[in-house]
């Protein structure tokens, strides 16, 4: 399980419109050194540095929102997902706005551009952290709970009242060739019926069906249809992995997700980084085996 740490081989650039903002974005993506992390570097404000770390999380309405420095990026979740999905730890994020571009509504693009690059191993053992005492989150009817497990997974269950989107669960094996055939290619969704409310109050300005799967009262909008026959519950997947790659280094455990959503996956990495008798660090000679303090200021930086 414990392997180098690793980066893009190659610059990858791309552009697109943001999902929210309605903006369009260019994105550029660098290699960077071991131990930077992923950070978004805001180039319309002069350079200015935004960490893709838990404690930067800003807000998590509709997306996930980081903010350090003065600056905010948002909706970065589907471009951290596949950055995590691939094993990419290391990257600067080169914007020029303040929204990551929704591109189809997936990860597909972002993780096609990362193959394209190339991925470079590091001289640096990439940390695990790994669940050893079950952690739990609850909001109402929604909970997240990490089991210890020797094999990294994700089991999600959703239940909206709607006949497309009732009851759909998916137990997936973190690989990243399986995330590049389960789980990349899924995309954001929404009900048509609340795309006025949420354009009334500044948001989905970008969205269309080229990036989001429309759902009408009883049946999907787009004429293509759906990629995955549960789609719907495979996006969250994708949802999730890109907002608990902010906890700073891959989760060892069995993640079980119930109707949960990014406010409290985000609620889940902060306890989950502060139940400091519940984990281990794995992946050097100063931190295996070692649970304590110390290693939770070591997560946090």
């Amino acid at each position: 399980m414990i392997r180098f740490q690793r980066t893009i081989k190659n610059t990858i650039q791309c552009k697109g419109i943001g999902l929210h903002s309605g903006k369009q974005v260019s994105l550029v993506l660098r290699p960077a050194a071991p131990g930077t992390g992923v950070v978004f570097i805001r180039t319309d404000l002069g350079g200015i540095q935004v960490a893709a770390v838990a404690v930067n999380t800003a807000a998590t309405s509709y997306a996930t929102t980081l903010r350090a420095n003065g600056a905010s990026v948002q909706t970065v979740e589907h471009l951290l997902a596949a950055l995590a999905g691939l094993g990419i730890d290391n990257v600067s994020v080169e914007i020029d706005a303040d929204e990551v571009p929704i591109m189809d509504g997936s990860a597909r693009v972002f993780a096609r551009l990362i193959a394209d690059a190339g991925i470079q191993a590091q001289a640096k053992p990439q940390p695990v952290l790994k669940v050893i005492k079950p952690i739990f989150v609850r909001d109402g009817n929604k909970q997240i709970a990490i089991w210890p497990s020797d094999k990294p997974s994700i089991s999600y269950f959703i239940d909206f009242n709607h006949p497309m989107l009732r009851e759909q669960s998916l137990n997936y094996r973190v690989s990243e060739e399986g995330f590049i055939r389960e789980i990349a290619d899924a995309r954001t969704f929404g009900f048509l019926s609340d795309v006025k409310t949420l354009q009334a109050n500044g948001l989905a300005k970008g969205a269309s069906m080229d990036n989001a799967v429309a759902l009408g009262e009883d049946s999907v909008l787009n004429q293509e249809g759906l990629r995955y026959q549960d789609e719907f519950v495979r996006h969250k997947i994708l949802d999730l992995i890109g907002d608990f790659s902010l906890a700073g280094m891959p989760i060892m455990g069995h993640i079980v997700a119930h109707k949960s959503g990014h406010g409290l996956n985000a609620q889940m990495v902060s306890k989950l980084l502060s139940s400091t008798q519940s984990w281990i660090i794995l992946g050097s000679r100063e931190t295996t085996e070692k649970p304590g303090e110390a290693l939770y200021r070591q997560a946090m930086l």
